[in-house]
């Protein structure tokens, strides 16, 4: 093995830790990933215009799940840090801080979503090809949405004590909590969606009912169980006898965490405006990148765990001092993201042309749907690569160049370039679409950069 494979591949036992983390983290995300493309499919077999008004008001909720999951990063640069530690006093603190976060961002997302539902559904609707119904797919989006803004609170406190046992390497619960609370909703949607059993059969409106359901049964399952097991995890031990942060630790993660929410926010938006461009080419276009995303999602769960186990590997590491050690360690499990994809990809490519025949849609709807996920196969390495830098710089609290990296580049550079192409001219969505998704390889660079220089080699909680 030549020197250079070496700093790229890691020992059996290497892998062994890293799997240990990120198995139980594909796994969760699998299970949910896999049961939201039934979702989608299920929700897909009422026609175009269901599932696309499903499609446009679970972008707008993608937001919300975006800025909650980066107001619990930021803080989870400490918290991982604290675990590698051993100070529970800090973990505990951290805890409490995702719950203020949470509790701020639900009540924000609540009021928006809720006066605001119909205007930003009708954002993406627009003439543009033969497909759908516009009045009708704009209801279907408003009845959908309505009955899940019930559910953002339940699901962004799950995620707060889901997030803190990640970071104290405990990955088993939470995959126990998301899988029970995702084969609940599977089977409530079979029930409301289609009216099994005696139930109603109540379309869009029973997808909804069954999330937020299982949302609630999710909550009930882990924090029950947290604060049930207090001598193993005593940072939950007294988390509510009082809700008061150490300043200098809160203005800490603000400072540091800010940036992480601010950046999660932005590229949240960005992607949904992204989005807005494309559907200005048809019903059809929404319709089918519906399919592409659902389904690349299920195929990027490896990516997206690596990423997430970099986050606390790497932390933890980083918390312990072991800076050489976790340089090493990164450029593995960075290596190990990328390689994983080539072998993904080609399973999404392969499986393109007979995916989207599962969708009662029409032939337009399912052709686009094909190529999309092609494209998305052919980028997924370079995806993999500039996830994995991305956790990489926010493990060492790199938070503000994260920022210019992840959504000052949307921004400055997507956004425009989809802008000009969408307004100023008459290309189709396919090329259109390839142009736009090609900065990634740009991205590719700056992350390659960054990650080089080593200013994320910091240990933040000395």
């Amino acid at each position: 093995m030549t020197k250079a494979l070496r700093k790229l591949i890691g020992t059996r036992a290497f892998y062994r830790a890293v799997l240990a983390i990120v198995v139980p983290i594909v796994i969760q995300n699998g299970i949910t990933q896999f049961v939201t493309v039934l979702d989608n499919i299920m929700v897909g077999r009422l026609g175009t215009e269901q599932m696309s008004g499903v499609a446009i008001a679970n972008q707008l909720i993608f937001v919300f799940n975006l800025t909650i999951f980066g107001g619990l990063s930021g803080a989870g640069i400490f918290g991982a840090q604290y675990a590698g530690k051993g100070d529970t006093d800090g973990m505990r603190h951290v805890l409490r801080f995702k719950l203020w976060t949470c509790a701020v961002v639900s009540a924000v997302s609540l009021i928006v979503l809720g006066f605001f539902a119909k205007p930003l559904l009708g954002l993406f609707l627009h003439q543009g090809s033969s497909e759908g119904d516009l009045a009708a797919t704009l209801e279907f989006g408003r009845q959908y949405l309505f009955i899940m803004l019930i559910g953002l609170f339940p699901h962004s406190i799950a995620q707060c004590y889901a997030s803190s046992l990640r970071e104290a390497k405990e990955t088993f619960v939470p995959m126990i909590a998301s899988g029970t609370a995702v084969a609940l909703n599977l089977f409530l949607n079979f029930l409301l969606i289609f009216g099994k059993l005696g139930f109603p059969a109540l379309g869009v409106r029973g997808a909804a009912i069954a999330t937020v359901v299982s949302r609630f049964v999710e909550l009930t399952i882990i924090v029950s169980w947290a604060h049930r097991h207090t001598l193993r995890f005593a940072f939950f031990s007294g988390l509510y006898r009082s809700m008061r942060l150490p300043r200098k630790l809160a203005r800490d993660i603000i400072l540091k965490g800010m940036p992480l929410l601010i950046n999660e926010t932005l590229w949240s938006l960005g992607m949904t405006t992204l989005q807005q461009r494309y559907s200005t080419r048809g019903l059809a276009v929404v319709a089918g990148m519906n399919i592409s995303s659902t389904v690349s999602n299920l195929f990027n769960i490896v990516f997206m765990s690596i990423g997430s186990s970099i986050g606390i590997i790497v932390g933890n590491l980083l918390g312990a001092n072991k800076l050489d050690e976790a340089r090493d360690t990164d450029r593995k499990i960075i290596a190990l993201s990328v390689f994983s994809c080539f072998f993904f990809g080609i399973l999404l490519a392969v499986a393109s042309p007979f995916i989207p025949r599962l969708y009662n849609t029409t032939d337009e709807v399912r052709a686009l749907a094909s190529r999309f996920l092609r494209i998305s196969a052919a980028f997924m390495p370079s995806m993999a690569f500039t996830h994995a830098c991305y956790f990489t710089l926010r493990s060492g609290g790199q938070t503000k160049i994260t920022m210019l990296f992840d959504s000052c580049f949307v921004w400055l550079i997507c956004i425009p370039l989809a802008y000009v192409l969408s307004k100023f001219t008459q290309m189709s969505i396919i090329p259109l679409y390839i142009i736009v998704t090609s900065t990634e390889l740009i991205k590719c660079a700056l992350g390659y950069f960054f990650v080089k220089s080593d200013k994320w080699l910091i240990n933040i909680v000395k």
